[in-house]
């Protein structure tokens, strides 16, 4: 009976010790593929729980050193204000947008929407996940290379 607990902590061990292994490889690959929230262009590919399919110069934004955001939905340019503050606060102030009808006026809308919604976020390697008051997601967002970056 004293072998068979003494196997059972160790075999407890091992699974211990390999998932603390696996989970280092992971933080790695998060390090190595974080990038700055500051300066980086983020592009949208998740909003509201719905997968959103990244089109060539739509639904990104970046985050200045002076605290000033720009970037644009589907068709409209917007600009606007943001703070941060400690564990991972984070705030927008108004935003104004051009006004042009797109193809997809409800994503658009809802996009902007979403901003006001924001206090926090998390990182996960090179992805950016906002989130509300109460903790759920709002959107996900996928760095962008830097300049001159494959």
């Amino acid at each position: 009976m004293k072998t068979k607990r003494i196997l059972t902590f160790a075999a407890a061990c091992a699974a211990v010790a390999a998932l603390a292994v696996s989970c280092c490889h992971c933080r790695s690959f998060q390090t190595r593929n974080r990038r700055p929230l500051v300066g980086t262009e983020w592009q949208l590919v998740q909003l509201g729980g719905e997968s959103v399919r990244p089109e060539e110069g739509s639904f990104r934004f970046v985050l200045d050193a002076e605290g000033r955001v720009t970037g644009k939905g589907s068709c409209n340019r917007l600009t606007g204000t943001y703070t941060l503050g400690e564990k991972n606060a984070l705030g927008f102030g108004a935003m104004a947008s051009t006004r042009m009808a797109c193809p997809d006026m409800a994503r658009e809308t809802a996009y902007m929407q979403m901003f006001e919604s924001v206090v926090r976020y998390d990182m996960d390697g090179a992805m950016l996940l906002l989130l509300d008051a109460g903790d759920s997601l709002l959107a996900v967002f996928q760095a962008l290379p830097a300049d001159g970056a494959e």
